[in-house]
């Protein structure tokens, strides 16, 4: 009978590559260790820890343009513990990004330098078209047929992202300050909303059908809630008899009665409307929801960096 500690040590073991991802969004920050694996040339990565804590930056980036010194100084213990955990783990490789709110803060990259100085993690605050490129790069459209078109819909708390793919080539892209943060905080600007609105109809109209792609943990959610069965898609009409059902809870009881996190029971309620506007400007019937987000596209991004590129 092999020695149990022996068998921790083989080579097998020892070889595991890890990467871990980190999303600084609006609502939460997340840290994702990711398992690679290798098998037959074929790389993809099995999700090993997810660690989701719901700072809400967007409250003070929103209204203030300001991070407040009480959710920085959490933010940086929070990116000490994801560096600790990261040093557990080993993992060999890892990319942080910050998004809508880091972006509006006027004291971003002041907190960009804190966090590399306390915690030692390089932190890039991307622009919007560079957060869409990172969702889309998880592939999650070469598991859905090619020869039909796809809006992605990124719903985060500060923006939303939309990329339109045809034959599967991205045709068009684009980031809105539109979010469920922005729009809880009353921070959403009525130009934006039709800016969105003629930007989906413009890039849509041309097409007989288009199918959507919804990332983001509302949308999970909701897709959680829908009962569906793994794989297939959410209709529209499914989506909005969802909407109008957590429409008739009060935010305290889709707390306590429908058991939906403090964190997530306010947002869903805006979530569920900038989807169900997109897929009505876009004559969208259906949409699937592949529960990836920013964190998977950034681990497709290690691998191609660090193992696709190198062959």
């Amino acid at each position: 009978m092999p020695c149990p500690d022996r068998h921790l040590q083989s080579p097998e073991i020892q070889k595991q590559l890890r990467y871990a991802a980190i999303d600084i969004g609006s609502n939460a920050i997340r840290l994702l260790i990711a398992d690679i694996i290798e098998n037959n040339g074929a790389v993809s990565f099995k999700k090993n820890t997810l660690v989701r804590v719901p700072l809400r930056l967007g409250d003070d980036a929103f209204i203030q343009q300001f991070i407040s010194e009480r959710k920085a100084t959490d933010l940086v213990k929070s990116m000490r513990a994801f560096r600790n955990l990261m040093d557990v783990y080993k993992v060999s490789d890892y990319m942080a990004f910050a998004t809508s709110a880091m972006r509006e803060a006027r004291n971003g990259e002041d907190i960009v330098r804190a966090i590399k100085e306390e915690a030692d993690i390089d932190l890039e605050i991307i622009n919007g078209q560079k957060e869409a490129k990172i969702i889309y790069s998880n592939h999650s459209e070469e598991n859905i047929d090619k020869s039909k078109n796809y809006l992605y819909i990124d719903v985060g708390g500060g923006s939303t992202e939309l990329s339109l793919f045809s034959d599967g080539k991205l045709m068009a892209s684009r980031s809105f300050n539109i979010g469920t943060i922005r729009i809880l905080d009353n921070q959403d600007k009525d130009e934006t909303w039709q800016e969105m609105r003629e930007f989906v109809r413009e890039h849509t109209r041309m097409y007989k059908s288009v199918n959507g792609i919804g990332t983001g943990g509302n949308i999970n959610k909701l897709y959680k809630m829908s009962e569906e069965k793994n794989g297939s898609p959410l209709t529209f009409l499914k989506l909005k008899s969802l909407y109008s059902y957590l429409n008739s809870f009060s935010l305290k009881d889709r707390i306590n009665v429908l058991g939906i996190n403090q964190d997530r029971a306010d947002v869903i309620i805006p979530a569920c409307e900038i989807f169900l506007s997109v897929m009505k400007w876009a004559n969208m019937k259906n949409i699937y929801v592949p529960s990836v987000g920013l964190v998977d596209g950034i681990i497709q991004i290690l691998i191609e960096r660090n193992i696709l590129d190198a062959k």
